[in-house]
């Protein structure tokens, strides 16, 4: 298939690759077991919606197993260390704002910024994947959508109450993803994957969230910018 052919360059299992791989696998395991921890407290934060959150949360669980499953499958210790502190900030912001109760900025983190993330570099990387990790991610990005339709839907139905707090939330965090696409461009272009690629995967999820919440075209510009110039 003419999309797979990008992968037929890369050498899996040399040293290079394998070491940028064994950060990049690291921010994708570390990054499920954040969102497990992340959906589960939002359960608390939202009882209502409990029996969901807590699904989602097990769907993550797995999901991190697949990935752990990658980097055996390519004899690569993941750097669990490195991809801490890659997701330090995001993490500690959704810590702060979960325990003052605001269910909106940890929504926005969550179930928007960190999903939208995660499918871009999944759907730029699925075409680059060795066949092993390639079977795992796109059985990954299916559920990924289901994360981010939970967000959208309950950001929607709290819409007018919420916007405020969203567009704060926004203006703190946004940024944080250009810091974090910046980490991690030297690694991710080693596995065949470009900055540029990912940027523009991140904005159009982003922004279609962003819209689907009932952000106006123009608010959507201005949300989605917040920060670009430092990728």
């Amino acid at each position: 298939m003419p999309q797979f052919e990008a992968s037929a360059a890369i050498d899996f299992h040399s040293e290079v690759y394998r070491d940028a791989y064994s950060r990049i696998n690291a921010i994708v395991i570390e990054g499920e077991q954040k969102a497990h921890e992340n959906y589960v407290r939002l359960a608390d934060l939202l009882p209502d919606n409990k029996d969901q959150l807590v699904s989602l949360a097990k769907m993550e669980n797995r999901h991190k197993k697949g990935f752990e499953a990658c980097g055996r499958n390519l004899q690569v210790t993941p750097d669990l260390e490195f991809a801490r502190q890659f997701f330090s900030q995001l993490h500690q912001n959704f810590q702060t704002a979960a325990a003052e109760g605001k269910i909106v900025t940890c929504l926005l983190i969550q179930a928007l910024i960190i999903e939208c993330f995660a499918i871009a570099a999944y759907n730029i990387y699925i075409p680059v994947a060795d066949d092993f990790a390639r079977k795992i991610t796109e059985g990954v990005v299916k559920d990924e959508y289901s994360h981010l339709n939970f967000g959208e839907a309950w950001l929607k139905a709290n819409f007018e109450a919420s916007k405020a707090e969203l567009e704060a939330a926004n203006r703190q965090n946004l940024p944080i993803v250009w810091q974090m696409l910046n980490q991690v461009e030297a690694d991710a272009r080693i596995l065949g994957m470009e900055k540029e690629a990912l940027v523009e995967d991140f904005m159009i999820q982003y922004g279609e969230a962003l819209s689907n919440i009932g952000f106006s075209n123009r608010d959507v510009m201005r949300l989605s910018a917040m920060g670009l110039a430092a990728a």
